[in-house]
């Protein structure tokens, strides 16, 4: 994969080694974590902690009923997408008593994947409108769940007002193959980007 041109050189092992910061966000029990969780070479930090009464009328759990713990503040993994390519992911925070905490986190980001539940699409508005306002490029992954409705993905592109050039994709983010497709189609989509400002010139 030819990945000139919007990536920059890392410093491991003095060879040339490319490694980007990739945001993975979207709102409140989208999945983050558990894609951080599947798809990282290295066992991952996270921030997890328990939901208590405390968070009772400050918290919106509906849809999330069953969710026991929520990460505070970042979950952070790596994966090696190939001999010469380091993915740093960088999970944010989902509820909305954590947002202060995005700004530093996009912070050097070359993309972002923008989790959606397909049952509470408005939990992912904020995280969609966030990635436009700091200009990061973004693909969405629609997050299957067992009891998830098959929509067509034209329909989920309308209801979130997503633009043709964006992907969207369906992924289980339980699945480390399935996570791995998703971060693969977020690199192509920089690279056709990246070709397309080049061109532009």
């Amino acid at each position: 994969m030819d990945l000139k041109g919007f990536d920059r050189p890392g410093r491991q092992g003095g060879g040339d080694i490319r490694s980007v910061k990739v945001m993975i966000a979207g709102g409140f029990g989208t999945g983050k974590t558990t894609m951080v969780r599947s798809v990282s070479d290295i066992r991952p930090l996270t921030t997890e902690e328990t939901l208590t009464q405390a968070s009772a009328g400050v918290d919106d759990l509906i849809g999330v009923a069953d969710k026991s713990q929520t990460t505070v503040s970042l979950d952070f993994g790596k994966i090696g997408l190939s001999d010469s390519l380091v993915l740093y992911l960088f999970g944010t925070p989902g509820q909305e008593r954590f947002w202060f905490l995005w700004n530093g986190l996009f912070k050097g980001a070359l993309g972002a994947v923008v989790l959606v539940d397909t049952r509470r699409l408005a939990s992912s508005f904020r995280a969609i409108e966030e990635m436009e306002r700091q200009k990061v490029p973004f693909v969405i992954a629609l997050n299957v769940f067992p009891d998830s409705k098959d929509y067509p993905v034209e329909e989920i592109r309308d209801a979130l007002d997503i633009p043709a050039h964006i992907p969207v994709v369906s992924f289980d983010a339980r699945d480390r193959a399935s996570s791995r497709d998703v971060l693969v189609a977020l690199i192509r989509h920089l690279r056709e980007r990246s070709a397309v400002a080049v061109e532009s010139r």
